[in-house]
């Protein structure tokens, strides 16, 4: 029995459970090359939200007149 104990204490003591430490990711900042392009795509974004709003209206108006 002592066998078999001496053994699994040993190599149960060796066992951490807790899980490696992960390394810290620096958060970058985005490259001053490509900060205007970003923006432009931000505001493309914008610009496409506000014409999918206007076509959605424009077709509204053409059912209504259409009934």
């Amino acid at each position: 029995m002592k066998r078999l104990l001496i053994p699994l204490a040993l190599t149960l003591a060796a066992c951490d459970a807790s899980p490696p430490p992960q390394p810290q990711i620096e958060k970058r900042q985005p490259n001053p090359v490509f900060e205007t392009q970003i923006q432009s795509m931000e505001k493309a974004r914008a610009v496409e939200g506000q014409v999918m709003d206007a076509a959605e209206a424009q077709k509204k108006q053409i059912d209504e007149a259409a009934q």
